[in-house]
Formats: structure tokens, C-alpha cells, sequence
């Protein structure tokens, strides 16, 4: 049945709606009428509170789990407050300091990408999720440093400015003109091109021969792509992290829920499926509940958000994902920010 405009609602049963919602989202428990009365903040006896919870029960938007339990929103009911009546909490000045402060950390963007997740987790207490950039970058520069012992750096600058690094091991005896060979044929071969199409030039050329480097600068550069090719294909399609935060004392009630959400991000690329609806958002999407099929089971929500490089471009998706009672009104305007954070990473 779908819930009726909020403008078809009178005065009282949008603000009694309004606090079950509100305080059901705060403790994860049902709100009975004794508890409104109590509150204060309506000048109406229990009796009358009961009769606005029964309307609002038969349109749809509330549920009572037991029979003298309290109300709950529904799914239908969230939506609605979701999309009508929910005030947002725009990130504080110290909160937005401390979402730049952890992506500011420098490193590989493989690392910003994890920080990312984790950071989602602590500012929502369910499970952050980050979708790794899809788009295979051209490339722009290459370099070895020598680390010492054995060990050398591997920088690769992209044409957009972003820069990633990996530790090489170079063996015992390596003279440093075989770094800088190596470099300089590897970055002669990378201009332009992605790592794939990099890669497979450099092997068909160093398979036929036509090369001038030694043996010793041959073996680093066959080194080199053997690493950066192996931590291409192991990349996961999507960073979950904080998933212990989704068994919180409320859960433990329900362990077949979360048994169920736990399984379903196991699933790696149905839960990137479903972020890749959020693609196309101009800020953040929430799936609630039933709304999405892959946790309707489980009777989670999520929230979306796209995150874009200084050119507009759409280089991810991030988002949070933990039960119904989410603090929207909070969760909501930092995936948005921190998705524009970390969008300005990447060039």
C-alpha cells in the first residue's frame, strides 16, 4: 500500500509520527504511547495517543512487532520521513576537519580508499563501503628508487596527477644503472597508455628480443610487471570494512537478520551492483529495507553516494550500510561530504 503525502496527514498525526520515528531511530526499540505521553511534547492523554497510532498503523507507515508492544516505523514510513520531514545535521567544522585529516594521510589511493571504508564505519556506526575506481588510468611517468637492502620503490604517476607506489625486490648485486635503464624503458612505454596496454608491449618486446637493456635491467622490468600486474588483479571490486559494528546490543535480538546481512556482503559484486545505482545521483541515495531485493531479507539500509575527480567525472561509489534505524539525518550529509573529499584525490 503506498503511504499517503505528508499534506494529507492532520497536524497531530504528523508530530506523533514524527517522535515515534524519530525516538525508534535513536534506541531501536518500539515507542508506545506511555512513553509519548511522557515525553512532553504532546498535550494529549495515552488514549488519544493510541488512536492517532492505530491511524497511522492502518495507512501503512507504523507496525507494532507484538501485540502490546509499541509502534515502528515501516519501510514505507521511513521513506516518508526520509523524504519529507527529516531535518539534516550538516557535518561540524571538527568533523569535517577530521574526515580531510584521514584521507590526508598520503599513501597509495589504495590506502585512501581503506581509510575511506573505515572512516564511513566510525561515523555511522554500521559498515562503510567503498567501490574501487572501475576506470584503468593512462599513465604518465615511471620511476625506481633504491630503498636499499635488496629493495627499490616503484612509482607510477598517472596523466591526471595521481600517483601510486609499490616495493620491487631487486636482488642481491643489482648495479644502479639497471634502475635507471629499467626506468627510463618502462616510462618510454607507459606514456599514454594504461598498465594492460603498457604491459603487453613491453612483453612482446622483450619476448622478441628487440631490446637493448642487459640482462640485469631485462629481469627488474619483468619484476616490476609481475607486481604491478598481480595488485591489479587481486584488487577487489569493493572495500567493506566495520562489519563487527552491525552486531550492536539491539542486534543480538535478532541474530537471523544479521546472519542474513552478513552473508549478503559476502557478495561482493551484488552489494557493487547495487551501489552502482547510485552512480548517476547528484548527492546521496538511501535504499531502505525491502526497497532493494539483495537485503530485503535482512531489512538493511543503505546509503549512496558518488564520489567524482576535480573534472566532474564519476570515478566511484561509497556509501554506509547497517540496519533501518540508521541516524539518516546524520549519516546522510557525511557520505556527501566525505564523498567529495575523497573525490578530490583523484586528479
Amino acid at each position: 500500500m503506498a503511504s499517503p503525502p505528508i499534506s494529507e496527514m492532520t497536524e497531530r498525526m504528523r508530530a506523533i509520527f514524527r517522535l515515534v520515528v524519530e525516538g525508534y531511530l535513536d534506541s531501536g526499540q518500539p515507542v508506545g504511547s506511555k512513553t509519548l505521553a511522557q515525553g512532553g511534547a504532546l498535550d494529549l492523554s495515552p488514549a488519544s495517543i493510541r488512536s492517532v497510532l492505530a491511524d497511522l498503523e492502518s495507512l501503512g507507515l507504523l507496525a507494532a512487532p507484538h501485540t502490546s508492544a509499541g509502534r515502528m516505523p515501516t519501510d514505507s514510513g521511513l521513506r516518508l520521513f526520509v523524504d519529507g520531514m527529516m531535518q539534516v545535521a550538516e557535518p561540524t567544522a571538527e568533523e569535517r576537519r577530521a574526515v580531510k585529516e584521514r584521507l590526508g594521510e598520503g599513501g597509495p589511493i589504495e590506502e585512501a580508499l581503506e581509510r575511506t571504508s573505515a572512516l564511513l564505519s566510525d561515523i555511522s556506526g554500521a559498515a562503510g563501503m567503498v567501490m574501487v575506481p572501475t576506470r584503468e588510468q593512462r599513465l604518465s611517468q615511471f620511476s625506481l628508487v633504491d630503498l636499499g637492502q635488496g629493495r627499490a620503490l616503484a612509482v607510477v604517476v598517472a596523466e591526471d596527477g595521481g600517483i601510486e607506489n609499490r616495493v620491487v625486490e631487486l636482488g642481491a648485486g643489482l648495479a644502479p644503472t639497471a634502475l635507471e635503464q629499467a626506468a627510463n624503458y618502462i616510462s618510454a612505454r607507459l606514456s599514454g597508455r594504461t598498465l594492460a596496454e603498457a604491459s603487453a608491449a613491453m612483453r612482446a618486446e622483450l619476448a622478441s628480443g628487440r631490446t637493448e637493456l642487459d640482462e640485469a635491467s631485462r629481469n627488474l622490468v619483468q619484476r616490476g610487471l609481475a607486481v604491478w600486474s598481480e595488485d591489479a588483479a587481486q584488487r577487489p571490486v569493493l572495500i567493506v570494512r566495520g562489519q563487527s559494528k552491525l552486531l550492536d546490543e539491539a542486534a543480538l535480538t535478532d541474530l537471523d537478520r544479521v546472519r542474513s546481512l552478513l552473508d549478503d556482503l559476502e557478495n561482493k559484486q551484488s552489494v557493487a551492483d547495487l551501489l552502482e545505482r547510485a552512480r548517476d545521483a547528484e548527492a546521496a541515495r538511501i535504499f531502505i529495507g525491502s526497497e532493494n531485493r539483495l537485503f530485503a531479507l535482512s531489512g538493511s539500509s543503505v546509503v549512496a553516494s558518488p564520489y567524482r575527480d576535480r573534472e566532474g567525472r564519476v570515478v566511484g561509489v561509497l556509501g554506509v550500510i547497517g540496519p533501518t534505524r540508521l541516524n539518516y539525518a546524520r549519516v546522510v550529509p557525511m557520505v556527501d561530504f566525505t564523498a567529495r573529499s575523497l573525490g578530490k584525490l583523484f586528479g
